[in-house]
């Protein structure tokens, strides 16, 4: 993994010769479905060797906004406070595809 890009939500990790989404989700113990959606990929698509990959760290919770999501959706699909989701998050702008995090102590 590669510090460098590290955050307090997910890890990096540069991909290799050989790597494909199925092995690096089992060396990281991720659900292979949810690598390939943090990281704008369909499971079955080519990863090139050089590209970063973002890994999901284990007390994170990850959502990926769709259409009509609101600020009280995502509060209630996360179970917490509107405040305690926009203070994690640097911004929110409630469009298709964005990533919202959510860091359990």
């Amino acid at each position: 993994m590669n510090s460098k890009f590290d955050n307090p939500f997910y890890y990096t990790y540069e991909i290799k010769n050989g790597d494909n989404l199925y092995q690096i989700s089992k060396k990281y113990n991720v659900n292979t479905k949810l690598l390939a959606e943090l990281n704008g990929l369909n499971i079955d698509d080519y990863i090139y060797p050089g590209e970063i990959l973002l890994i999901p760290k284990k007390d994170v919770s990850y959502y990926i906004t769709k259409e009509g999501d609101t600020l009280k959706t995502l509060s209630d699909i996360f179970d917490v406070s509107e405040n305690e989701l926009i203070n994690q998050n640097k911004t929110i702008y409630l469009q298709n595809g964005q990533m919202i995090y959510l860091k359990r102590d």
